[in-house]
């Protein structure tokens, strides 16, 4: 069990009281009047699922019932910050503790999805091919 920290009552609590809301700062289209069906669909249905820094909404479902962003590790599971809804994060991936390795990111060891390549050379070739 982990605990997870509530930015708004100000304590730890245990994971069992928060539950997980999917994605955090997805903007909703601006003009829904004139918005295409394929983008409709991006913004409802597509979600980013990086390896390493993701920022995510989480309710404090059994405690004061308010929604706040969570920024996790996703390779270690670290909760790296916890923020109110509206603010910003201040861990991101570009983040100076995260840095590239190969031209590809990495956090805590872990590779983003983005150019990530495995690890055995003959798994390079087979993924090139």
């Amino acid at each position: 069990m982990f605990y997870i920290f509530c930015p708004y009552c100000k304590e730890h609590r245990e994971e069992e009281e928060f539950h997980p809301r999917g994605q955090a700062h997805l903007m909703r289209p601006e003009d829904p009047e004139n918005t295409t069906d394929e983008e409709w669909g991006d913004y409802l249905f597509f979600r980013d699922n990086p390896r390493g820094i993701h920022h995510e909404m989480w309710v404090h479902s059994v405690g004061c019932r308010k929604f706040f962003n969570i920024t996790r590790n996703t390779v270690t599971y670290e909760i790296l910050e916890t923020y109110p809804m509206g603010e910003q994060p201040t861990i991101t991936a570009d983040s100076p503790e995260i840095h590239h390795e190969n031209g590809v990111q990495v956090a805590d060891g872990g590779w983003q999805t983005v150019g990530a390549q495995p690890e055995n050379k003959a798994l390079n070739e087979e993924a090139s091919s």
